[in-house]
């Protein structure tokens, strides 16, 4: 495995892994659906934003696919390299290619982190998000099955994905957060969660950094304008392009570089998009 971390490095889920990191949900077919168009593809995407860029952080969830992107990780790289962070998330069902659900009952919540375990054929999940906060089942229950897993060994860090900020202060009430994850771009760049990581000491994974593709044209400007928002924002893009990859990988290197020293206050970080 590439000894050099792609964009930096970062501290997430006990451990140091690129502040690149790779959102696997693409490697699923149309809409995160299904077999993707060429499953030898997608492998060697995996074994090469690992092995040769230096992509030590994964983020995956049970809903990709559903459930066949968590299997693609582990035919492509079990067994892991040490240092390799997957990072997966519960509590999303897909009924169909467009229908996104939340599903927070304790039950289901057990029974889909004891299924990734299986599928990506590991002991414990080193990180593992509430990919969404289900509204129909108290946020304590919710929090606490996870908090509950954790103590049993089975999980080893709790995230949130997509939380609002009340969200995110809340679970702290009944649970230690490690991880949040949440859309940030220069289309989208006001997350008051940002600064709620920064004051708190938790790390913040910015996903969508190219809002959907809508910044693909400007790789380099939309990575370095994340990356810049503070030492403490890690950031996942998306891709099933090989050469896609290495653009990613080179623009994060390129504004590693750039902001090596640097102030990265995200309260004073500049906007391109400014006049």
């Amino acid at each position: 495995m590439n000894t050099e971390f792609a964009g930096g490095q970062i501290e997430i889920a006990g451990g140091i892994v690129s502040r690149l990191g790779l959102s696997t949900m693409h490697l699923a077919g149309r809409g995160a659906w299904g077999e993707p168009t060429s499953r030898s593809a997608a492998l060697d995407l995996l074994r090469t934003a690992v092995r040769t860029h230096g992509i030590t952080h994964l983020d995956t969830s049970d809903a990709y696919g559903p459930h066949l992107v968590e299997e693609l990780i582990r035919e492509a790289l079990h067994p892991y390299p040490e240092g390799l962070l997957i990072a997966t998330k519960v509590g999303m069902v897909r009924p169909t290619r467009d229908h996104w659900a939340p599903v927070g009952r304790p039950a289901y919540l057990r029974a889909a982190v004891e299924a990734s375990l299986r599928r990506l054929g590991v002991d414990r999940l080193d990180l593992c998000y509430l990919h969404r906060l289900d509204h129909e089942v108290e946020f304590a229950d919710q929090i606490g099955t996870l908090d509950a897993l954790r103590d049993e060994g089975k999980i080893r860090h709790i995230g949130l994905a997509d939380a609002p900020p009340e969200d995110v202060r809340w679970a702290s009430h009944y649970a230690r957060i490690d991880v949040v994850q949440s859309p940030l771009n220069l289309k989208d760049p006001d997350d008051p969660v940002l600064d709620i990581c920064r004051d708190a000491g938790v790390p913040y994974v910015a996903s969508r950094p190219l809002c959907s593709g809508q910044l693909a044209g400007n790789v380099a400007a939309a990575l370095s304008w994340v990356l810049s928002q503070g030492g403490h924002v890690a950031v996942v893009p998306g891709t099933s392009s090989a050469q896609h990859l290495a653009e990613l990988v080179e623009a994060a290197s390129e504004s590693a570089s750039h902001l090596s020293g640097r102030d990265r206050d995200p309260r004073r970080g500049p906007h391109p998009l400014t006049p």
